[in-house]
């Protein structure tokens, strides 16, 4: 039986299209990089208009494109362009946005509570579970190095 699973996976791969990886990385990249302006757009704006520091500008700047992204979502427009760039709009934070808010567009027929609340985090919940564990232990090795170097 594995024999024949071999050979048709032998027989279909001159049948199978190549996928372009040059060209999707670069789709990526400049996506992603457009993203990454765009936010260095919106923090200046903070900056000059309203007079903030470059440190106190970042809150209110990943607040905006959060909600630019949800929006974007919400109108269906955020999909394109991930179909189109692929991972350079998931690994900005839009792409998290993106994530909270598709699921909670999808599960919205269910209710607030058991649609919404319960399905919004289900993709995004491990990026902040991860990232919440992995600060917790970041801090206690740099406690650790500061009680012990000091």
């Amino acid at each position: 039986m594995g024999k024949m699973k071999d050979n048709y996976k032998n027989s279909i791969k001159t049948y199978q299209p190549k996928p372009p990886y040059l060209l999707n990385c670069v789709k990526a990249f400049v996506i992603g990089g457009l993203i990454c302006t765009f936010g260095e757009l919106i923090q200046n704006f903070y900056i000059n208009v309203f007079d903030f520091s470059e440190k106190s500008a970042g809150n209110p700047t990943i607040a905006t494109l959060i909600l630019i992204a949800s929006i974007l979502t919400g109108l269906g427009v955020y999909d394109k362009i991930g179909q189109f760039a692929g991972a350079g709009t998931a690994v900005p934070v839009t792409g998290f946005a993106n994530s909270m808010t598709s699921a909670a567009i999808e599960h919205r027929s269910e209710g607030i509570v058991l649609g919404v609340a319960t399905n919004m985090f289900k993709l995004a919940g491990s990026v902040i579970v991860f990232g919440v564990v992995g600060a917790y232990i970041v801090g206690i090795i740099r406690y650790l190095f500061t009680v012990t170097l000091s």
